[in-house]
């Protein structure tokens, strides 16, 4: 099937519009790789000291023929999905050896977890640790001893630091390494209902907490599909991971076998081979169209529309707010994965999952089917799936079918005929909002706003019973520069509630929702932000507001708005208390969202 051709004009425009940094970035690149492998250009001593506590591999070390992995974890036992790690290194560096290489642990990296921050103070650290793991990962990679990466990192902001630093150092091979989501526990939807049960006062905390140690009872990714398992999508769909890695379970012989095959994938694409791979030939411009592919495709986590922006600017290539839109309007929703559906992201695997998608993507021509990857050339092998046979691991062709049409449908046949998020525009500036799990009654809510500066104030009125009504909840002064762009999910269990009791309810914020965003409709990441000169700073309470997804507007009626004199709150509580004084730089040069919010890029 030949490419479509609205995929390949959006693919045109990308590469047109970054086309004198696409080329710097590259001639960077090619300048590196030039030197040859990196531990040649060592002093003895400089060797020494890298050396000095590997006992028996110290001889392979010393030779320049035999690679040396650096391996970057974000290994800690707080978050579920993270804890698996704690055996790779060692898993890592035997069949590194095995291989004919060597293997050592490059350096750590932070690793939040979002779900312990939501709702806390802790959440306005988050999306700046995306660029706290680029400069970590930075020192780890800076001591040039190693001819590839190895890269251990699944959640939220993990993923995306991560990939800024790999295409930053894009002359090193570099194979990202998934540790899989726990087995399914108590239905996502069955935890969202006791949350708004408990919202509304309908029962205690008891009942709440045995429902969240239900859905949350062991290692491994959440089964939910918000930002971290969208992640894990993304690096199949970009070539980063080996096929069919993404969601099979932690602690089971195959996610094993599979760790084994990519270290030895990692030794085999260095330049001391036959096959080198460098990162910065693998995240090219077809990848970032295939990966915002797969994003719409699977009805992603918002989250995403910023972390692209900035991992393709660390590797030469400007994305835009409509490249995400126009790319979503060619683009079929074809899965129902919670908050867009009941399944999780077991079921979804089950039914087909990545490889089925990939597939029927490739059949559609809506895929680049000629990129390249860690796993050779080709899109194509990702349609393929693992499989351990007599104990070896082996690919064989992906499903052809789904094993469920609730939760998996061909190109042909989607949920719906557009991807999963809708770029709006208007006199507010430029949001977003996922789609694919509202309702299309909802997609269109015309009504007065309710304007607060923190998610504790609308919780406040909500109890008050200030919101039981047709409103749109605005949340302003909470893009990164005010206050590092938390996640407001926290805010989702009451909205559902207003929404429930019969009203219009949306949300409108200059911050971010969760990954998970579920079924109200929430136009977020809004640029400019209040601190930057948006007319949401202008807003106030009565205004009337139009959120429409469907005509892709968002707009505020009352007349006059513009003329107001911004509101002007009381920041400086977000400047200190649990580490925001050590952020204090990372607020006053943060980019705007719709080009990533980011400071190293």
């Amino acid at each position: 099937m030949p490419l479509d051709a609205r995929i390949a004009d959006v693919t045109a425009r990308i590469t047109e519009r970054s086309k004198d940094a696409r080329a710097a970035y590259l001639d960077r690149m090619r300048r590196a790789a030039e030197d040859g492998p990196r531990r040649a250009h060592l002093s003895c001593g400089n060797q020494a000291h890298a050396y000095a506590a590997m006992g028996g591999d110290k001889d392979a070390l010393v030779g320049t023929r035999q690679p040396n992995l650096g391996i970057v974890t974000a290994y800690n036992d707080m978050l579920s999905a993270h804890q698996p790690y704690e055996t790779y290194p060692a898993r890592i560096k035997a069949a590194a050896r095995r291989t004919g290489a060597t293997a050592q642990v490059a350096g750590g990296v932070p690793a939040m977890c979002d779900g312990v921050t939501q709702g806390q103070v802790g959440m306005e650290l988050s999306l700046f640790s995306r660029d706290v793991i680029a400069l970590a990962t930075g020192v780890a990679l800076s001591h040039n001893t190693f001819d590839a990466a190895v890269y251990l990192g699944i959640c939220d902001k993990i993923v995306p630091g991560l990939v800024i630093a790999a295409a930053t150092f894009g002359y090193l091979p570099g194979v990202f390494i998934p540790a899989g989501p726990m087995p399914s526990g108590l239905p996502n939807d069955e935890k969202s209902k006791v949350r708004q049960q408990f919202a509304a006062g309908e029962v205690g905390r008891d009942k709440l907490m045995e429902a969240e140690m239900a859905s949350y009872h062991g290692p491994g990714t959440c089964t939910f599909y918000g930002t971290a398992n969208t992640n894990q999508m993304l690096m199949e769909f970009m070539g980063l991971h080996l096929p069919g890695a993404s969601f099979v379970n932690p602690g089971t012989p195959l996610r094993d076998a599979l760790t084994d095959a990519a270290t030895e994938r990692a030794a085999a694409i260095t330049m001391l081979g036959n096959d080198y791979r460098p990162v910065c030939n693998i995240l090219d411009e077809r990848a970032f169209v295939n990966g915002i592919v797969g994003l719409m495709a699977t009805g992603g986590s918002t989250n995403l529309v910023i972390h692209l922006v900035a991992m393709a600017r660390a590797a030469g290539i400007t994305l835009e707010c409509s490249d995400f839109a126009e790319i979503s309007a060619a683009t079929p929703l074809m899965a129902r994965v919670y908050p867009n559906g009941l399944a999780d992201v077991n079921h979804f695997h089950a039914a087909g999952g990545l490889q089925y998608m990939i597939g029927e993507l490739l059949d559609a021509g809506l895929l680049h089917p000629d990129t390249e990857t860690v796993a050779g050339t080709g899109l194509a092998l990702y349609a393929q799936e693992p499989k351990l046979k007599d104990g070896a691991l082996t690919w064989e062709d992906g499903p052809k079918a789904s094993e469920n049409n609730r939760i998996l449908r061909p190109a042909t046949d989607p949920f719906q005929k557009t991807g999963g998020l809708a770029e709006l525009s208007g006199n507010l500036g430029l949001g977003i909002m996922k789609v694919s799990a509202v309702a299309p009654e909802y997609h269109l809510i015309e009504a007065p706003a309710a304007v607060f500066h923190d998610q504790e104030a609308v919780k406040q009125a909500f109890r008050d019973g200030k919101l039981d009504r047709d409103v749109i909840v605005v949340v302003r002064f909470q893009g990164p520069k005010a206050n590092g762009m938390p996640e407001l999910h926290s805010l989702t269990p009451i909205l559902s509630v207003v929404q429930g009791r019969g009203h219009k309810v949306a949300l409108v914020t200059d911050g971010r929702m969760s990954g998970a965003s579920g079924k109200v409709p929430a136009a977020i990441h809004v640029a400019p932000e209040a601190l930057d000169g948006g007319l949401i700073a202008k807003l106030r309470d009565g205004d009337i507001l139009r959120v429409d997804a469907a005509n892709g507007r968002l707009d505020v009626l009352t007349e006059g708005v513009a003329d107001r004199d911004p509101a002007a709150p009381d920041l400086s509580a977000n400047s200190h208390g649990i580490g925001r004084e050590l952020f204090e730089v990372f607020r006053q040069t943060a980019g705007p969202a719709t080009k990533g919010a980011g400071i190293v890029v």
